[in-house]
């Protein structure tokens, strides 16, 4: 569906209330699992524009329901609100040399801010989807241990009913179409210590973790898929003559196959083992476990690439790249349901602190934002 030259004109006389609506939304504090301020903002913003029932769950989701009756099919799109930092302050945001440049502007919140716009539309032209209903849905805890809370919750809640899902997601033009399952662990070992010189010859929890690290890193990967493992932080031990009592790491495997998973899986568990085994006590507790895609429709799921595929065409003027990724459509797609990625944004630096939006990429991601959304609404135009 292309867009009318109505739709048009309004996304122009509105793309400076949507930057501006940006500009506010990066700057306040979302860390994954405490986007409680983000969420009572957007709450608040869509009421104030006329969406009618916007509540939030007990995962904090902000949910805005359009034509959705008890039982009905549902199209769900989401932003998410959290970031990866933990700032509990105002985030600090720069616009210079055609940049906005603030942690976490990108990632998702410029995403959030062009969803959010296109439900101001919906809201004040009183529209409702040609069939079923449709979720807009500003999601908590995408990022890093959030362990995609929102996504969760959502698909608990109308699973059963949601015949496809979108997720406002990514960047430049890069469209998500399959699942990268992972596992994170929290492993801690355990030893008696002691004294560096009086009770030298005691096991070292540092040592023993080191060498359980080593031997992690000594598999070789499967050929087939792409499968990483990463040690992303290491801390324990007391003072330099001390024998450490404790360290622990935090531990992840990825993949894109199943199969896979499972391989890293029966690793894990037989270092873990070997190690017991010598007598040192180790704790491996699950703190993230994101799955991979399930059997999804391929006619349907081909159909969800190929319309997004020709809405960024048509609105960035570039040639989309298809990704597997570790996102929001993970739940989703594990049940089988047809989910797609994409970004409304052109930008860098995501996960970092130096992360910027591009301020020309904001008008065509409006644009690929209310075709997405619009596509159900096939009289939004007149």
């Amino acid at each position: 569906m292309e867009l009318s030259q109505n739709i048009l004109t309004y996304i122009d006389q509105h793309q400076d209330e949507a930057y501006q609506l940006l500009l506010e939304l990066a700057q306040i504090p979302a860390p994954s699992n405490h986007e409680e301020k983000r969420a009572a903002f957007c709450q608040e913003w869509l009421t104030r524009q006329g969406a009618k029932g916007v509540y939030i769950d007990e995962a904090l989701n902000v949910i805005y329901p359009i034509g959705a009756t008890a039982n009905g099919p549902l199209t769900v799109f989401m932003a998410h609100s959290d970031v990866v930092f933990p700032d509990t302050t105002p985030l600090p945001l720069k616009v210079e040399d055609g940049l906005i440049k603030c942690p976490g502007v990108g990632d998702d919140t410029a995403n959030v801010a062009a969803l959010m716009t296109a439900a101001k539309f919906i809201a004040q032209q009183g529209l409702e989807p040609a069939e079923g209903g449709m979720l807009l849905v500003i999601n908590s805890g995408e990022e890093g241990l959030g362990n995609l809370k929102g996504s969760r919750k959502i698909m608990e809640t109308f699973g059963s009913r949601v015949t496809e899902f979108f997720t406002l997601d990514g960047v430049d033009c890069a469209i998500t179409t399959g699942a990268v399952g992972s596992r994170r662990y929290r492993v801690e070992v355990l030893t008696e210590g002691g004294h560096s010189y009086s009770k030298f010859g005691n096991r070292n929890a540092i040592a023993y973790l080191a060498s359980l690290i080593d031997s992690l890193y000594m598999i070789k990967m499967p050929e087939e898929g792409k499968t990483t493992q990463n040690v992303g932080l290491i801390q324990g031990g007391t003072s330099v003559n001390t024998i450490a009592q404790q360290a622990e790491m935090l531990y992840e495997f990825r993949s894109d196959r199943r199969e896979n998973l499972q391989l890293m899986e029966e690793h894990l568990q037989a270092a873990v083992a070997f190690y017991r085994a010598k007598g040192a006590q180790i704790n491996v507790n699950l703190i993230g476990d994101r799955p991979c895609s399930g059997d999804v429709d391929p006619v349907r799921h081909q159909a969800m690439m190929d319309r997004t595929a020709e809405a960024v065409r048509r609105h960035f003027g570039a040639e989309p790249r298809f990704r597997t990724a570790s996102t929001d459509c993970n739940i989703p797609l594990s049940l089988g349901i047809p989910s797609i990625g994409v970004s409304c944004y052109s930008g860098d630096g995501a996960h970092t602190r130096e992360e910027f939006v591009r301020i020309d990429s904001l008008l065509p991601g409006l644009r690929l934002c209310f075709e997405l959304i619009l596509h159900s609404f096939p009289n939004s135009g007149e």
